[in-house]
């Protein structure tokens, strides 16, 4: 069935790659009707006041505040059971028979798969140039508190999922937001709270998800095969169409298939880039420790950059807020599919998830274009351009190896993306076969669509519901956070009682 779902796919995508895409067509019309109500929603949502010149934004304010609670809350659950997350992505608590679809490995790639993007190479660079060297400190921190309300969110996600008749798994903030709050007597807030979330997420991942990335990656491909002169400069659509199937043959196969292929792609691209980064911070290794003085020295400087020392931690908790999505509610659907009958496992390892994507390689990225002395001469230069003048400063080919790593940033983000849209369109239209292929027929034609036209108000109508998704997302976490207390109690007790033990030494 599988087979002739994919066949069906493949044709019917090349069939609508047909389409006449102009770019003072379809894309204008469609700018022309959302731009008053993206222009409306974007300017209630990143809502901002000003302090000694930096603008501070209030959904960012949400973010940090939610995970500051965590943080201390769980009694800096990011430091105490850092070891232990290592363990059990390792596999060492594991359970061959525990209810499930994927491995704690598999859940952590596929939640990594939709944070680890575009942003870690031209986010941070944006966030340099405006913030300075020093918004680098704010944003490893906000990474760092970041942990702990991922724990949270992806304890409650485990927690309160669904097995479904099939052995599926459906589950994050939409499932805990109903349930959860139902259980405190609170069920008509809840199950708003969950189709409000449910709506945001799916707009948000046929946009910011999906559209985005399929835009800026074809942008760089294009870029570094010739430009203007390149075949496929006017040709967006066969772009579109080729990552099109080859994300159908993906995501058709469930999370099992998206699994299977985010485990692998993940540790390939951020080894790519790491690897690269690491190089170039080798090479210029003299010029580490002035970088390192640099960047703190700077976090804390009233004349550092635009706002002073406010508007470099301002800059980079944004900056890692948009990478790492801590209180988003999207990592917890991904999470939600792992295989373990004890919730709170889950949400230690999805703590490895804000380390990796910004205190690692959003940190890698920032010394890279500091120490080589792209910062102080980057001119004009803004995002992955001012990243990927860095590294070429020291390896001159390295922009075609961006220009893959971009690629594959964005196709595991829609990867993931896409499954975070239809667990929100299954809860709110049914997990039918039907309801499940419509949305990944949709998604797939959206990346056509992003590929080839330039969507502007789209785009900030979907970065304005991927950011309210943590509206819904964070009451829940205020009003369940006691239960993960509970649950993170229980399984200690568990440890110290040996109870539960590593499999290498039972």
């Amino acid at each position: 069935m599988q087979i002739l779902y994919k066949f069906l796919f493949f044709i019917s995508l090349c069939f609508l790659s047909k389409v006449s895409f102009a770019s003072d067509g379809l894309d204008s019309i469609i700018n022309s009707w959302l731009s008053p109500i993206s222009n409306k929603l974007a300017g209630i949502v990143f809502y901002s006041f000003s302090i000694a010149g930096a603008d501070i934004k209030i959904i960012v304010l949400w973010l940090i505040a939610g995970a500051v609670f965590c943080t201390f809350y769980f009694n800096f659950i990011n430091l105490r059971m850092f070891s232990h997350a290592l363990d059990l992505v390792r596999g060492r608590y594991d359970k061959p028979n525990s209810k499930g679809e994927v491995s704690h490995f598999q859940a952590l790639s596929t939640a990594l798969s939709g944070t680890v993007g575009l942003g870690n190479i031209a986010g941070v660079a944006v966030a340099v140039s405006v913030g300075g060297p020093g918004a680098t400190f704010w944003m490893i921190l906000a990474g760092f508190l970041g942990m702990s309300l991922k724990f949270c969110e992806c304890t409650l996600g485990v927690k309160y999922r669904v097995i479904n008749s099939d052995g599926t798994v459906s589950g994050g903030p939409m499932h805990y937001l109903s349930a959860g709050l139902a259980e405190k007597g609170k069920a008509t807030l809840g199950k708003f709270l969950a189709i409000f979330f449910s709506i945001c997420c799916i707009g948000g991942a046929l946009g910011g998800g999906n559209m985005f990335q399929a835009n800026q990656s074809f942008q760089q491909f294009v870029s570094v095969t010739g430009g203007d002169a390149s075949f496929f400069a006017d040709k967006g659509w066969l772009y579109g169409l080729i990552i099109a199937v080859i994300l159908g043959f993906v995501i058709i196969g469930g999370i099992k298939s998206i699994a299977k292929v985010t485990s692998r792609l993940v540790p390939l691209m951020a080894a790519i880039y790491l690897v690269a980064g690491l190089i170039i911070i080798l090479l210029n290794i003299s010029g580490v420790p002035e970088a390192i003085i640099r960047i703190i020295s700077e976090a804390f400087s009233p004349t550092a950059a635009a706002g002073g020392a406010l508007g470099a931690l301002i800059i980079g908790f944004q900056r890692a807020a948009f990478s790492n999505e801590a209180g988003l509610g999207s990592a917890p659907i991904a999470h939600a599919a792992v295989k373990s009958d004890i919730p709170v496992t889950e949400g230690l390892v999805s703590i490895l998830e804000p380390f990796i994507d910004t205190i690692i390689i959003c940190t890698v990225t920032a010394l890279v274009i500091v120490i080589t002395g792209m910062y102080d001469e980057r001119g004009d230069l803004a995002g992955i351009a001012l990243t990927s003048a860095a590294f070429a400063k020291t390896i001159p080919w390295f922009p075609y190896i961006l220009a893959l790593a971009a690629i594959l940033f964005a196709f595991s983000t829609m990867i993931a993306w896409s499954y975070y849209g239809l667990k929100s369109w299954c809860y709110l239209f049914g997990n039918s076969n039907i309801s499940e292929n419509i949305f990944k027929f949709i998604f797939c034609i959206f990346v056509i669509i992003g590929s080839s036209v330039s969507l502007g108000s789209v785009l900030d109508l979907s970065d304005s519901m991927i950011f309210l998704m943590s509206v819904a997302n964070l009451v829940g976490v205020y009003f369940l956070a006691g239960v993960v207390k509970k649950e993170i109690n229980e399984y200690l007790s568990m440890i110290t009682k040996g109870k539960i033990k590593r499999t290498d030494i039972n």
